[in-house]
């Protein structure tokens, strides 16, 4: 297990390191405190395959090397294999002296149940995967379940933790994300909801207090998106008075990630936040809250890549490649980072050339 976790001052060194390669506004604070690239490397996409880890470890070692120290991950993604190939990204780039533990913040999620490796071969075989992992041995009943393989009670979210330690190879995950919580919604009611995050929060608050994760949040894809009148929508200032609720003004719940690009802007241009009797978007009231926004999608799952309008491409005149504009619209908004997935080493220069990276011949 490698020490430590990020700090203030460390992850602020880091981007001094890389301060001349980049644009004035690359590198942000957060309400963790610390300093992160705004562009930061994701590990959704994938086969659960040696080869595709392979791939990810390589690109994201370069990319520690390049200057980026935001590394985001979830349990469930590519059937663990992500979260492991984090950690052994982060073990390389700490032992090339590319990077120390505390320069780099180590983002996770847990909520869905996470298969092992690869995923099973049929209905049956999933079944006693949870039978033998998770019922058996009492971390959570069939009960807890939503829509089959989602779950947040505090035993659960507990047992995940443990494993996304494991996985990664830390002793502290700096960001520990509830995942698409939202979910919850289509079984419980909003009364029952908030309850049940309530419990969540607690369990998140003393493992804060344990030294097991940093800092913790939600990640959506829709809740934060939809308007009230949505079942699954997510009020931000309803979580927070949960979490103060869970850990008083010192509360740590301190980020949200959520799809945030060209196709997708409801985090700035809709009103589907209220807060004292007033609708205003998500990017506004989370700056006012003090919380962070990690921008998923950036690029719509390589969507964004090509083919986008000329009247986007107008925008950015410094962008040589529909990729770059994309991303270059996500940096543009008031949130901490884009998250990127690249598995390639020309994926990455051509991404990091969006920010003004001088690219060596």
């Amino acid at each position: 297990m490698i020490p430590g976790r990020a700090t203030a001052d460390a992850t602020a060194r880091f981007a001094q390191r890389f301060a001349d390669s980049y644009t004035s506004d690359f590198y942000r604070d957060t309400s963790t405190a610390h300093t992160v690239s705004s562009i930061g490397m994701g590990t959704y996409l994938g086969e659960s395959d040696d080869a595709e880890d392979n791939r990810y470890v390589s690109v994201m070692t370069a990319g520690l090397e390049r200057g980026l120290n935001l590394l985001d991950t979830a349990i469930n993604y590519r059937c663990q294999r992500s979260e492991r190939t984090v950690g052994r990204a982060l073990d390389q780039a700490i032992s090339s002296k590319i990077a120390t533990r505390d320069e780099v913040v180590v983002c996770t999620k847990g909520g869905y149940v996470p298969l092992e490796g690869s995923p099973p071969a049929s209905r049956d075989e999933y079944e006693d995967y949870l039978k033998v992992e998770y019922f058996d041995r009492g971390v959570i009943t069939r009960r807890d379940l939503v829509a089959g393989g989602h779950c947040v009670t505090p035993g659960f979210l507990a047992d995940q933790i443990e494993r996304s330690r494991s996985n990664i190879g830390v002793d502290c995950i700096d960001v520990f994300y509830i995942h698409n919580p939202e979910q919850q919604l289509d079984s419980l009611d909003r009364i029952r909801f908030l309850e049940v995050m309530r419990a969540a929060f607690d369990e998140l608050e003393s493992q804060v207090s344990n030294g097991r994760i940093a800092s913790y949040g939600c990640a959506t894809w829709n809740g934060f998106r939809v308007f009230a009148a949505n079942r699954n929508h997510l009020s931000l200032a309803e979580l927070l008075s949960v979490a103060r609720d869970a850990g008083g003004k010192d509360h740590h719940f301190r980020a949200i990630q959520l799809p945030v690009n060209l196709a997708m802007t409801e985090a700035v241009r809709s009103p589907t936040q209220s807060v004292d009797g007033k609708n205003v978007d998500l990017l506004t009231l989370a700056a006012d809250s003090g919380v962070s926004v990690v921008a998923s999608a950036s690029l719509m799952q390589a969507q964004l890549t090509k083919n986008l309008p000329e009247t986007v491409k107008s925008l950015f005149p410094s962008a040589h490649t529909d990729a770059q504009r994309a991303i270059a619209f996500v940096r543009s908004l008031p949130v901490a980072s884009a998250l990127v997935g690249m598995k390639s080493i020309d994926h990455l220069t051509e991404n990091l050339a969006s920010s003004g990276r001088v690219i060596q011949s």
